[in-house]
């Protein structure tokens, strides 16, 4: 089946991506040095348009997803040439990330003054970045790059997206609509390009080091990259969240929370549950209210046989990402399974560790329980699993105790804690909670990254700080260090 067939756009050769492929290292700097160039040609004249200029590319690049038909073409587009995920999650992705995205940029300043502290002195005024460099993963090929090209746009910034190999059609197609809609408000299409195909290393990083800054997301030898490129970057962490479910939860509300989150786009997300720990008090009830939510736990025998089509050579394997549960019960051999129409698969497991791959981050409809003898037990699991990967990303609670949620955020290595949401919706923003609309966490220190919030606007501005004299105020030592000197002495 051609993307014709699904209705969707075929993307076409544009004068802003690169001619044909280079052929050495030397003619793939040079081409991207070509799109460079005249990145910083539009960008120039667009920085100093005014914030009604800024606003507007942002609102252009966004209803460029937005708008329905072309929404559902990238969807399908996307799906098809991917084979992650599913359309309808697709379209809504889009447009929600995108809609609560202008939401939180509304009205926001980010041209010239935007702060002004009489008290101290201090004037605050927005600088652009430059030239950003858009590392998108494939199980997001088109909201992600939207994402960043919004932000980047918002901010006065050209951006150049470097798609995934898989990725790169919807990419192009999202990008024509972007070009259409910005020539129609009479701005310049280079302020958006994106590398060519075929998608290389070589092209991927002479992107990253030629660019101001560079906003990655998708595997982390993409991200380990940037952090190494010389160029400023910021990239995200790996995901593998886990939920704790507690005595005072409401097992069928966290149930269907949790079973909504680990089916969407087909488990696309970094932050869709991968493992759910749970107090043995109420472990059995809450194992029965996932199976209310379309849950079927595996026995130990059909545990293994999907275990060996899921990691192939101690390798996640492509087979299983992103797909239906059914479709996976099947390549596993367990039809019985697939009969009974899944929506998610659930093992049970107790160690954590590469000798216990159902640990780890799954891409797909598969969900790990743990059961936990209390509530301190679950903290332990979740660090012992995060000690293998997914640190700094997040972590679930359901429960009624607001305290427990605070624990959980003084003692775990996570840069977010969601708290009876379905976490796959609640991590990157959602209209229900205050977290800002991303599709890029940042995971702190923990995770190997140089920030914690969700990638938002900020990340793509400089800021320049003017400082005028103000009455002098030097405080006493004394003052300062009465308790240090009251408890031990001068």
């Amino acid at each position: 089946m051609n993307s014709r067939a699904l209705g969707a756009v075929v993307p076409q050769s544009d004068s802003r991506t690169l001619a044909p492929q280079a052929k050495n290292d030397a003619d793939v700097e040079a081409q991207v040095a070509q799109l460079i160039a005249r990145a910083r040609a539009a960008q120039r004249g667009f920085a100093a348009a005014g914030q009604q200029a800024l606003d507007t590319a942002a609102s252009a690049a966004a209803w460029a997803i937005m708008e329905p038909a072309r929404n559902r073409q990238l969807a399908e587009l996307a799906v098809h040439d991917t084979g992650l995920g599913n359309v309808d999650d697709k379209i809504q992705k889009n447009f929600r990330k995108t809609l609560g995205l202008l939401r939180d940029l509304h009205g926001r300043k980010t041209h010239g003054v935007i702060s002004e502290d009489a008290i101290k002195g201090i004037v605050e005024i927005a600088r652009p970045v430059g030239v950003v460099a858009a590392i998108t993963p494939s199980t997001n090929p088109a909201a992600t790059p939207a994402n960043k090209i919004v932000n980047a746009l918002k901010c006065g910034n050209a951006v150049i997206v470097a798609p995934s190999p898989k990725g790169y059609s919807a990419c192009a197609l999202l990008l024509r609509f972007v070009h259409a809609e910005l020539v129609k408000a009479g701005l310049s299409p280079d302020l958006v390009q994106m590398l060519p195909a075929p998608i290389s290393k070589a092209a991927t990083a002479a992107l990253m080091r030629q660019a101001d800054l560079i906003v990655a997301t998708g595997s982390q030898a993409n991200v380990r990259m940037a952090y190494t490129s010389g160029t400023p970057a910021f990239g995200v962490g790996a995901g593998n969240v886990a939920s704790i479910v507690t005595q005072s939860a409401d097992l069928p509300d966290a149930a269907v929370k949790i079973a909504r989150s680990k089916t969407f786009d087909n488990a696309t997300s970094c932050s869709s549950e991968n493992s759910v720990v749970i107090e043995s008090q109420i472990c059995d009830a809450m194992i029965d209210a996932l199976h209310a939510a379309g849950g079927v736990l595996l026995s130990e025998d059909q545990k293994q046989a999907l275990a060996q089509v899921m990691w192939v050579d101690g390798k996640l394997s492509g087979a299983c990402t992103a797909k239906s549960a059914e479709r996976i019960a099947r390549l596993a051999g367990l039809d019985d399974v697939a009969e009974r129409h899944p929506k998610f698969l659930m093992v049970e497991e107790s160690g954590t560790g590469s000798d216990y791959p159902f640990s780890g981050e799954k891409l797909s409809p598969v969900l790990t329980v743990y059961r936990a003898r209390d509530f301190d037990d679950a903290i332990s699991l979740v660090s012992n699993i995060y000690r293998y990967m997914g640190a700094g990303h997040s972590v679930g609670l359901h429960g009624a105790d607001k305290a427990q949620a605070v624990q959980l955020g003084e003692t775990l290595p996570v840069a977010r804690v969601i708290v009876n949401q379905a976490h796959c919706f609640a991590t990157g923003g959602n209209f229900d909670n205050g977290l800002p609309f991303s599709l890029s966490m940042g995971c702190g220190t923990w995770g190997r990254n140089n920030f914690t919030d969700n990638l938002g606007f900020r990340q793509y501005l400089n800021v320049t700080r003017v400082a005028y004299p103000i009455a002098a105020d030097v405080p006493e030592a004394d003052d300062l260090l009465a308790d240090y000197f009251g408890r031990f002495g001068r």
